[in-house]
């Protein structure tokens, strides 16, 4: 559904109306001022460039609303992924769509080192066991030493309680 409104977006709001049953030949003459629904934010991919918007290096216009204010956590996680290179360069409002990805983003980094952590844990333990194979230590052996030492631990206090 996603893509098919980012093609409607593309399209002109003319071809929109004139491909919708039921259009008459006036609404397709009408500005696209009026056609827009009031309220809603209006997001542009591109364009014809014009003197009110910011302006890209390809002379694109590109005006998305940036409501979200981030927090602190909001502005490391934004520098950490890469979308800024320094706090100063983070404005004071961006688009929750620009968080979002660059929590996602952040998630799959977290997701990879913890990966990694535990590929690194697992030949730890491979290697502490392989030692402690040489030292001809094991689970069963250190479970019955220490169980003799509760039965002389036992024996000891029922020889001291009989006297």
């Amino acid at each position: 559904m996603l893509a098919a409104a980012e093609s409607l977006l593309r399209l002109r709001p003319a071809r929109i109306l004139s491909c919708a049953p039921r259009a008459s030949r006036e609404a397709a003459q009408l500005p696209i001022a009026l056609l827009r629904p009031r309220g809603l934010p209006h997001y542009s991919s591109g364009g014809a460039p014009s003197s009110s918007g910011p302006q890209g290096p390809a002379g694109k216009v590109h005006r998305v609303p940036a409501e979200h204010k981030p927090s602190q956590f909001d502005k490391k996680i934004l520098l950490w992924t890469g979308r800024f290179k320094a706090v100063e360069d983070i404005p004071p409002r961006i688009p929750p769509e620009m968080i979002d990805a660059a929590r996602n983003k952040a998630r799959v980094k977290a997701c990879y080192i913890m990966i990694g952590l535990t590929i690194i844990a697992c030949f730890a333990v491979i290697t502490s066991a392989k030692r402690a194979v040489e030292r001809h230590e094991s689970l069963t052996s250190w479970n019955l030493a220490k169980k003799a030492k509760w039965r002389e631990e036992a024996a000891l206090a029922a020889q001291a309680k009989a006297k």
